[in-house]
């Protein structure tokens, strides 16, 4: 890769502090001087929405929050937003809820203080998506990055080990796609990479030891370096496979991801040789290509996450349809060529859950 490059890093300011969300939360709301907090919060998060605001005063709360954010559901929070005169959102959740605030910002103008409960990084993105007629729309917008995140890994307590996984994979795949994706740099794959090298650390403590905080605080730190390469380097081939599945498939979207990534490792690694080798030390393996794959595997191994989307709920009779719909989002600088062959073999591979060296050339 040439070292001739222009690299953008988002503004935006990280309170990370384990068992201090309430006080850091108040703390934003006064330098906004905010008056009207409109919490978006779904039902299920309502024990941490209650400790991030223990220190504020609600305005309303929206608890409408469904994966890739329909449309109507944006129009709904949208009108609530106006109703209440909300001059701050306050999101407290995970993608799902980060991404309803960003439908909100992305009409409104209005900041976002974001609290993640999960892994998905969205926090750190200034990228939407909402979904309409089984068809999810992604785009880039700077009005819809959060003004501020704040971290507590306490939070993230009550997040069961097999969801903390599928949501650190999910994490992982920022990390990987952000090493061949359009816009990639030498910034963002060093982020990248030590995104692995913490995720990998992380997942593995808190499956060993699922109530100490060492484990979640080190997959946030993780978690926030994922999103930050992947905001920068944009939407790879892992991402625009899982973003057509998620939409036209309604399938859960960290499992979704969980289950892709091997595969596209696997398929894009052998033609992009330093960045296979990177990622392969990153997870502490062999630094070659299959290097890569060997690690990821060892870890989805060692913490049981599984790799076949049929799991996620993928039919099995709509692969051919998937392909055709992924082709032509494909990114033009994808490190190997792509057809509607090859998505075609690496979906039923994946859906399978075969070993994905199988898609090597």
């Amino acid at each position: 890769m040439s070292w001739e490059f222009d690299h953008v890093t988002l503004g935006q300011r990280v309170r990370f502090g384990t068992g201090k969300v309430a006080e850091n939360v108040a703390a934003e709301v006064a330098l906004f001087d905010a008056r009207r907090v409109l919490l978006v919060a779904a039902e299920a998060e309502d024990e941490p929405a209650r400790r991030a605001t223990a220190d504020i005063d609600v305005a309303a709360r929206c608890a409408d929050v469904r994966p890739h954010v329909p449309v109507d559901n944006a129009h709904r929070a949208r009108e609530q937003a106006v109703e209440t005169g909300a001059d701050l959102l306050l999101s407290v959740g995970g993608g799902s809820t980060t991404g309803l605030a960003k439908a909100i910002a992305l009409t409104s103008g209005l900041p976002i203080v974001a609290v993640p409960t999960t892994y998905a990084g969205s926090e750190a993105t200034n990228v939407w998506g909402l979904t309409e007629h089984a068809r999810k729309t992604t785009g880039s917008d700077d009005r819809v990055l959060p003004a501020t995140v704040v971290y507590d890994a306490e939070l993230t307590l009550s997040l069961p080990v097999e969801l903390s996984v599928t949501s650190g994979c999910n994490a992982l795949a920022h990390c990987v796609d952000s090493m061949w994706a359009p816009r990639t740099d030498p910034i963002d794959q060093a982020l990248a990479v030590e995104g692995i090298r913490a995720l990998a650390a992380g997942l593995r403590a808190v499956g060993q030891d699922p109530a100490g905080v060492d484990g979640r605080e080190r997959m946030l730190y993780g978690a926030y370096l994922a999103a930050v390469a992947f905001a920068s380097a944009g939407s790879g081939l892992h991402h625009k496979i899982c973003h057509v599945l998620g939409g036209a498939y309604d399938l859960p979207h960290a499992a979704t991801h969980t289950a892709v990534l091997p595969y596209v490792l696997a398929f894009n690694g052998p033609h992009a040789t330093d960045a296979a080798m990177r990622i392969a030390t990153a997870f502490g393996g062999a630094a070659d290509a299959d290097g890569a794959v060997a690690g990821l595997l060892a870890l989805y191994d060692e913490l049981g996450a599984s790799h076949a989307l049929r799991e996620a709920g993928l039919a099995e009779d709509v692969i051919a349809e998937a392909a055709g719909l992924v082709l032509p989002v494909v990114p033009a600088g994808n490190p190997r060529p792509v057809s509607e062959a090859d998505l075609t073999a690496l979906l039923t591979a994946a859906w399978a859950g075969r070993d994905p060296t199988s898609l090597r050339p």
